[in-house]
């Protein structure tokens, strides 16, 4: 790092995207930047995300999830100069970057605390590796295709994420039961 890089300040802004389109985004902003000669000013993009798992299929699938879909935080040392890039480059030429909070034309750096509580989500997050996206909720109905109760019928009385479990509802001898499954013994009835 060079001293004019260590003298400039750099801050965080939130960025508004089209959902889904984060990463697209970020790819073109270090290509504008890079191209206008100010790649300096960019510190880092963040898009904050999460890997969960997910059943598709019967199969445990890890996938990422935003936290914030549609947002994302640039630490850049915005002067003049790159304001103008990012308003008619950036803004005006990708579509799927829509403006800076609070305005297209007035970014204001993100508070301080705010950072640091997204930041230190994101390392709780890491630190606790892949969670499941629990794709119940208690009152769903569901039917186990898995073990001693497989094809029964039921209703989600309790998640438990931390352990992957699940208490089901079911009607054994026309007694409603409560039964502890796993995730991957359980789909949505139709």
């Amino acid at each position: 790092m060079h001293s004019s890089r260590a003298a400039t300040q750099f801050r965080w802004y939130a960025l508004q995207t089209f959902s889904g389109h984060e990463k697209k985004v970020k790819e073109y902003i270090i290509d504008i930047v890079e191209r206008e000669g100010l790649i300096d000013q960019l510190e880092e993009i963040l898009i904050p995300s999460q890997n969960v798992f997910v059943m598709q299929g019967g199969k445990k699938r890890t996938r990422e999830k935003t936290d914030f879909p549609g947002y994302m935080l640039v630490k850049v040392a915005l002067d003049k100069q790159l304001k103008h890039v990012f308003k008619e480059q950036i803004f005006k030429q990708k579509r799927e970057a829509i403006k800076w909070l609070p305005s297209r034309d007035h970014p204001e750096p993100l508070l301080e605390e705010d950072i640091n509580r997204i930041l230190g989500r994101l390392d709780e997050a890491r630190e606790a590796g892949d969670r499941p996206d629990i794709p119940f909720a208690t009152g769903d109905k569901i039917r186990v295709i898995d073990g001693p109760f497989n094809n029964f019928s039921g209703v989600v009385d309790d998640v438990y994420p931390d352990k992957m479990k699940i208490r089901v509802m079911v009607s054994i001898f026309g007694r409603k039961t409560p039964v502890e499954l796993d995730y991957l013994q359980i789909v949505p009835e139709d």
